[in-house]
C-alpha cells in the first residue's frame, strides 16, 4: 500500500528563496480608476432629470395653489374685487393686529396673478389690512410680506364665491353686505341677474336666507351711499325697510336726503331715524311729495282726517329699550332707556329747534 504523503501548512518548510522574487514587495499605490465616458453621461443625465422633476413639481404646486408664497405687500391689489365687507369692526381688527404682532401670519390669503409682480386679492382683506398697518407702524421686515396661495379661478364668479365663502366662514356678513355684493356682482356683469347671483354666491345658504338677502337688495339699491352704518342694520328693521320701499316707490326719494342731512352719530341714531321715517303713514298713499311721519299725526293711520281723536296707534321701538307711543297732542316714551340723561338731551334738542 502506498504511503500517504503528509501535508504541511502553507509556508511551512519554505524559506524566502522559495517565494517569488516580488512577493515581499510593498503593494504599489493604485492609480486613478478611469470611468468610462458613458457612466459620466448617464450620471449627469440622471441629475438633470431629478432637477427637472423637482422644478416641475414645485411649479405644479405653485400653480395649483398648494405652495405658500411670500409676496411683498405692495404687489397685492386689494381692490381687484368689489369687496363684500363694508367695514371692519375696530375691536376685531385690534385683536387681529395683536395676534399677527405676537405670532405672525398663520393663515395665507388668496390671490390671483394679474401680471408680472401683480396680484389681485380674492380673500384675506382683514389680514392684508392688519399687516399693512403693522408694516407702517413698526417697519419690521416680518410684516413687509404676506403669505399667500395662488388661485386660478376659471371665471370671475369663482373669485367672488371664494371671497364670500371665506368671510361667511370666518366672521359672517350682515344681510346688507350680502345683498350689496349680489348687487355689485350683477352690475359688474359677473351674473346676468339677481337670482343667478343669489344662487351663485349663496348656493350653500338655505332658501329662506337667500330670500332675506334678496329682500335687502331693495335697501341697497335705494340707499347705498346714504347710510353711514348699513352693516349694523338688523334683519328685522332691514326687512321692514325693504317692505316699505317696495310698497312706496317714492319713499326712497325722501329717505336718502333725510339720512344724508341728519348725519347720525352712530348706528343706533341712524336706525332710530329709519324707524321714524318708515313708520306707517296712510296719508302717503297716492302722494310722493310728503315725507313719512311718525304715527298719530293728522292724515295718518290712527288719527281721523278731521282731527277727531281715534284709537291710539300701536307704538314702535325706535331703538332697543325705548318704546314710543303717540296720540293727538301726546307723546309717550317708555322703557329702560328713559332716564334723566335722556330727558336732558331731549330738552336740549327741543330748545335748539326752530318752532
Amino acid at each position: 500500500m502506498a504511503k500517504r504523503r503528509r501535508l504541511t501548512p502553507f509556508g511551512a518548510g519554505f524559506d524566502d528563496a522559495d517565494l517569488p522574487p516580488d512577493a515581499d514587495a510593498a503593494p504599489q499605490a493604485a492609480g486613478p480608476v478611469m470611468r468610462p465616458p458613458i457612466a459620466d453621461m448617464a450620471g449627469a443625465a440622471a441629475a438633470t432629470a431629478a432637477l427637472e422633476e423637482m422644478a416641475a413639481s414645485l411649479h405644479q404646486a405653485r400653480e395649483s395653489g398648494r405652495m405658500v408664497l411670500a409676496l411683498p405687500l405692495g404687489q397685492i391689489e386689494a381692490g381687484y374685487l368689489v369687496r363684500d365687507r363694508i367695514s371692519a369692526d375696530p375691536d376685531e381688527m385690534a385683536a387681529l393686529v395683536e395676534s399677527l404682532r405676537a405670532r405672525g401670519q398663520q393663515t395665507p390669503i388668496e390671490v390671483v396673478q394679474l401680471g408680472a409682480d401683480r396680484f389681485g386679492l380674492i380673500s384675506g382683506w382683514r389680514r392684508l389690512k392688519a399687516l399693512r398697518q403693522l408694516a407702517a407702524e413698526t417697519a419690521d421686515p416680518r410684516f413687509a410680506t404676506v403669505l399667500a396661495l395662488l388661485r386660478r379661478p376659471d371665471q370671475a364668479s369663482d373669485a367672488y364665491v371664494a371671497m364670500v365663502e371665506e368671510n361667511e366662514i370666518r366672521v359672517g356678513l350682515s344681510f346688507y353686505e350680502r345683498a350689496r355684493i349680489v348687487a355689485k356682482a350683477v352690475e359688474a356683469g359677473v351674473y346676468p341677474d339677481d337670482r343667478a347671483a343669489l344662487r351663485g354666491l349663496f348656493g350653500a345658504a338655505s332658501r329662506p336666507k337667500r330670500s332675506k338677502i334678496g329682500s335687502f337688495l331693495a335697501v341697497v339699491r335705494a340707499l347705498d351711499g346714504a347710510l353711514r352704518f348699513p352693516e349694523a342694520i338688523g334683519e328685522r328693521l332691514g326687512l321692514q325697510l325693504a317692505q316699505a320701499i317696495e310698497a312706496d316707490a317714492g319713499l326712497a326719494l325722501h329717505l336718502r336726503p333725510a339720512l344724508e342731512t341728519a348725519e347720525p352719530a352712530d348706528a343706533q341714531a341712524e336706525q332710530a331715524l329709519i324707524a321714524r321715517l318708515i313708520a306707517p303713514a296712510g296719508g302717503r298713499a297716492g302722494s310722493e311729495s310728503r315725507p313719512a311721519r311718525p304715527p298719530g299725526q293728522p292724515g295718518q293711520a290712527g288719527s281721523a282726517g278731521d282731527g277727531a281723536p281715534a284709537e291710539p296707534p300701536p307704538g314702535f321701538e325706535p331703538v332697543p329699550g325705548l318704546h314710543l307711543r303717540m296720540t293727538a297732542g301726546r307723546l309717550v316714551l317708555e322703557g329702560a332707556r328713559v332716564d334723566d340723561d335722556l330727558r336732558a338731551r331731549l330738552v336740549t334738542w327741543l330748545q335748539g329747534q326752530a318752532w
